[in-house]
């Protein structure tokens, strides 16, 4: 007897017993559901954690000089905290470093307490100064939503032109962005003209990243450069997979920028953009775990369902076990029967579970207006598990019934 008709009696098999053989399946549909869909919604959720984080600039990582006052003492030495970055620095590393599908971005802070006025209004002596580059908006997730970006030539030429954030707006233009455009603004004594004004990115009642205005970088070195005075290097990768290639790359290349030598360390250090979506992966580590653990309670339960429903079908269908043996069938032949007819009811459960946990999944993805992606190593994980608890619940009772004596077993009423 072949696969295939091994499982055409096992079909058979669930019709004749249709509402006891329901119930069982409709335990390991739970079951399965519970895995396949809560592990499915989570990797959803996580998707769109990751868009999320790529599109405020998620995929970065910045060049900062170690902050240690003294790190630490070797064979009597003090290592002392490395120097800032330098706008030459800068400028050499944005230069020489070309890993594929990166961007650099070059940015400093001028100040934190500038007046800003137009006509009559001014704004307290608390706003943001900050001098970037072109590519600063693209990496940093600032939004402009009216008005443009600087161009190559305001940026080389250091013009005296302005970005704005939404509390400017707000308190100088009466909430409306496009009034702001082209306007002359007074910066610390300083005209600027604006050219563009960003979205809000305040949340949780802090609004201090609407609090900035974005000039020229080489408009910002011009009035607000002194000794020591420290820039800064963000650099964002298309590619989030090769983000530690990346990292290796721009190590090599800021210690040559330093005129390191091979024996001294680095006097600078990487800072990922992403570890808040790290932290939230790993903490889903134990949800998985936990989903898995309630997932397995509910399919023991199956099972244990599973091998009573095939102990009562060894009964009933002694004498069937008889004839068959009568016949010719052997303890291999009524093994593999009766234990294909367990693993076609769990198999049945558990597509009917990974449907649904997939519905799940796609549905949660449409709410949070994310990007779905087929499970597929949850399909292959239910599918596996579906597997196992076929085995699991009817190789007792396959077992049972490869035993049975065929005199015997015809004699039974």
């Amino acid at each position: 007897m072949n696969l295939l008709e091994n499982i055409k009696i096992a079909i058979r098999s669930v019709r004749s017993n249709i509402l006891r053989s329901l119930l069982t399946i409709m335990i390991i549909t739970v079951g399965i559901t519970s895995l396949v869909g809560i592990l499915t919604a989570i990797d959803t959720i996580i998707i769109s954690l990751n868009d999320n984080f790529s599109a405020v600039g998620g995929n970065t990582f910045s060049i900062t000089p170690k902050f240690d006052e003294i790190k630490s003492q070797r064979h009597g030495r003090m290592e002392r905290a490395g120097d800032p970055i330098s706008f030459r620095n800068a400028m050499e590393f944005q230069e020489r470093y070309n890993f594929p599908g990166s961007m650099v971005t070059v940015h400093t802070d001028c100040t934190s307490s500038a007046t800003v006025k137009y006509k009559d209004e001014k704004t307290n002596p608390t706003i943001n100064i900050r001098g970037v580059d072109l590519d600063f908006f693209e990496i940093s997730g600032f939004e402009i939503i009216e008005g443009r970006n600087f161009n190559r030539t305001e940026n080389a030429n250091g013009a005296h032109m302005a970005i704005i954030g939404s509390e400017l707006v707000n308190l100088l233009f009466d909430k409306n962005p496009d009034k702001a455009i082209n306007k002359i603004i007074d910066i610390d004594g300083n005209n600027y003209k604006v050219i563009g004004t960003l979205k809000s990115k305040g949340s949780g009642g802090n609004t201090q990243n609407d609090r900035n205005v974005f000039i020229p970088l080489l408009n910002a070195k011009q009035y607000y450069h002194y000794a020591d005075k420290e820039y800064n290097l963000d650099i964002g990768i298309l590619d989030a997979l090769r983000l530690e290639d990346a990292q290796s790359q721009a190590i090599g290349v800021f210690r040559n920028v330093r005129k390191l030598k091979a024996f001294e360390d680095n006097d600078f250090e990487i800072r990922k953009s992403d570890s808040l979506l790290n932290m939230i992966k790993d903490a889903t580590l134990k949800i998985r775990i936990a989903t898995v653990a309630i997932a397995l309670i509910t399919l023991l339960g199956a099972a244990i369902g599973l091998m009573n429903i095939m102990l009562v079908s060894v009964t009933e269908r002694t004498q069937e076990v008889g004839v068959r043996k009568a016949l010719g069938a052997t303890r291999n032949n009524i093994l593999i029967q009766f234990l294909t007819e367990a693993v076609v009811i769990g198999q049945i459960g558990g597509i009917l579970g990974i449907i649904f946990g997939i519905v799940i999944g796609l549905v949660l993805a449409i709410y949070i207006d994310s990007r779905f992606v087929i499970p597929w190593a949850w399909i292959i994980l239910g599918f596996m598990v579906n597997m196992v608890v076929g085995i699991f619940s009817g190789l007792y009772p396959a077992l049972k019934a490869a035993k049975l004596d065929p005199i015997e077993s015809l004699r039974h009423e």
